[in-house]
């Protein structure tokens, strides 16, 4: 509907041009919004007021000459003039009862065709593959699955992708780790190093290794620890862990420590694989670093920011000039010892990205890396991408209470609260809906003991309860052996004049609507905020009304309206990875 009276401002406002009364040269672009207050009509523009400085015309003179060249519409049985300039339009009754029609006929009703297929990468988790998945990762996995769903329904094309960091020092962390874990299990006395991995997870992966290849990966604790720099804090730390990594190199073999590392990987990976699937996240495409190594694409990334004179030699290493494109500093690509960094594969990743035409690459990144952000749109400058292509959003960490109590992140053993404790403590329906409850970029309470309640405290349950008693509603009109006629409701949706089915009818026709405003701001809790006050009001009417009433043609109307709201909050629920339940 906004759409159609968007065309009807067109058109008087081209009349108006036509006939001298504003500029030929007027560039127009009416807007129109649903009126916040029920007096004031349906939906309102403020198009007068927006114009009125550039045509040097008073607003409500300018308003007035609009509507008086407005051509007539069936579905306007008013407009007026109101306060400043504002220009107000009424709708008729049949035009706002044909949204439930529309609902019933179109099962992917609010779908909208905005996105015009265009093609976009959405990137989001890469959680590195050191360890399972912990709270603060659920939340970017149902930001990231929900904005996927919202993005599809708005008519864009779609890839979900997660790029596995699979090539970095952490990894080779990873394989130390696991290699000390299977010597201490063989009776080894090893003193495990402070950077290294200490996840029973870690302990889990050395006992798989002892069950397929027994002792082939043994050695000596003295042979182990031979020449070691001490280990400690800081810049000690670092180099022993590194050195570590090579002890491990030269007395394992290439062949044997790439076995350990790949379980690591491996294991790993299927891991977060499996405990994604489970939450109802699921990839198109699943993409490692490593391969960005074996096809040289990191070195063809940099020769490209080489070519274009975007990179200078200092101390012997390779910087990319980033301060030129706004970042805070410029970044090393290939150290002074010929070892390329993170940021370079990073690089070579976005290069990639670009090579496959996307017209929007999205990448979703947790509040601590908010300094990526800079630096990587100054490197989609430098490699010359379309303007605009790169959008970075960023999520904010989720903090665990239960009720006032704070839930103990992690230990100092390495342990931390997973997604997977969290989804079998609460419910992946409910872990999906209160982590996209909020804007992604706003901190975040999590309350599960209220994520498990079953109250009307709990939005999610409130919203899934209205589904469901709705779905009773018929159930009770079957026990009744009464039937549903749907023809019928159509013909009589004008008996449908209470205060409440005019609220409800209104949240209908306010959908598609919130899919566009969500998909276009990419924020689903848009349509998590709208659920909840769909459902309130459904649940208001629930109790100010029967359903299933003695007049055969009211009842139909009314099935029509409650059958159209179980079909917008299915829909919406969907989209945000949650179930729509018939019996609660």
């Amino acid at each position: 509907m906004k759409q159609q009276l968007q065309a009807l401002l067109q058109q008087s406002i081209h009349a108006l041009i036509e006939q001298g009364q504003l500029p030929s040269d007027l560039t127009i672009d009416p807007q129109v919004e649903r009126a916040r207050q029920q007096q004031h009509g349906d939906f309102a523009s403020n198009v007068a007021l927006v114009l009125a400085k550039t045509v040097q015309r008073n607003p409500r003179e300018l308003a007035q000459l609009i509507i008086d060249q407005l051509p007539t519409a069936p579905q306007v049985t008013q407009v007026t003039l109101a306060g400043p300039g504002f220009i107000n339009f009424t709708l008729s009754n049949a035009t706002k009862y044909d949204v439930i029609q529309q609902v019933l006929t179109q099962p992917n009703y609010g779908q909208a065709t905005i996105g015009q297929d265009k093609r976009v990468l959405l990137e989001y988790v890469s959680a590195n593959p050191t360890g399972p998945l912990h709270v603060g990762h659920g939340r970017s996995a149902a930001y990231g699955a929900s904005l996927a769903n919202l993005l599809q329904a708005a008519g864009y094309q779609v890839e979900r992708e997660y790029y596995v960091n699979d090539a970095g020092r952490q990894m080779q962390i990873l394989a130390v780790s696991i290699w000390l874990r299977y010597l201490a299990l063989l009776g080894e006395d090893i003193t495990f190093p402070n950077r290294g991995y200490r996840g029973n997870y870690v302990v889990d992966i050395a006992q798989q290794l002892i069950d397929q290849y027994q002792q082939r990966f043994h050695c000596a604790t003295q042979t182990v620890l031979a020449g070691l720099p001490t280990d400690g804090e800081g810049e000690a730390a670092e180099a022993h862990i590194d050195a570590l990594i090579e002890h491990a190199r030269q007395q394992l073999g290439d062949a044997h420590y790439h076995l350990i590392f790949q379980a690591g990987l491996n294991t790993l990976c299927e891991d977060i694989r499996e405990d994604l699937a489970e939450f109802g996240v699921v990839y198109d495409t699943w993409f490692h670093e490593q391969t960005l190594i074996d096809a040289d694409q990191v070195t063809q990334a940099i020769d490209q920011l080489i070519a274009t004179d975007h990179t200078y030699r200092k101390d012997g290493a390779l910087w990319f000039n980033a301060t030129t494109f706004g970042d805070e500093k410029d970044r090393v690509l290939i150290r002074a010892n010929g070892q390329t960094t993170y940021f370079a594969s990073d690089v070579a990743y976005h290069w990639h990205k670009l090579q496959r035409h996307y017209d929007l690459i999205i990448d979703i990144f947790g509040a601590d890396h908010h300094g990526y952000v800079p630096r990587l749109q100054a490197v989609m400058n430098a490699l010359q991408a379309p303007v605009n292509i790169l959008t970075v959003k960023l999520v904010q960490f989720a903090i665990l209470y239960r009720g006032q109590q704070k839930v103990s992140m992690s230990t100092r053993s390495g342990e931390f609260v997973t997604l997977r404790q969290l989804r079998q403590e609460v419910g992946s329906d409910a872990a999906r809906f209160f982590y996209v409850m909020r804007k992604a970029e706003q901190h975040m309470d999590f309350d599960l003991e209220l994520a498990k309640s079953q109250s009307n405290d709990n939005p999610m349950y409130y919203i899934q309860y209205a589904h469901a008693r709705i779905c009773s509603v018929f159930r009770q009109l079957a026990a009744q052996q009464l039937s549903w006629n749907r023809s019928e409701g159509f013909e009589y949706l004008s008996q449908l004049t209470t205060e409440h089915e005019a609220t409800l009818i209104q949240h209908l026709a306010r959908y598609p609507e919130v899919i566009v405003t969500a998909s276009e701001q990419l924020e689903p809790h848009q349509v998590a905020h709208f659920l909840r006050d769909c459902a309130q009001a459904f649940h208001t009417y629930y109790n100010a009304e029967q359903f299933i009433t003695s007049d055969v043609t009211l009842r139909n109307a009314r099935l029509n309206l409650i059958a159209a709201v179980k079909q917008v909050l299915a829909h919406g629920l969907q989209l945000l990875g949650v179930h729509a339940p018939e019996q609660m």
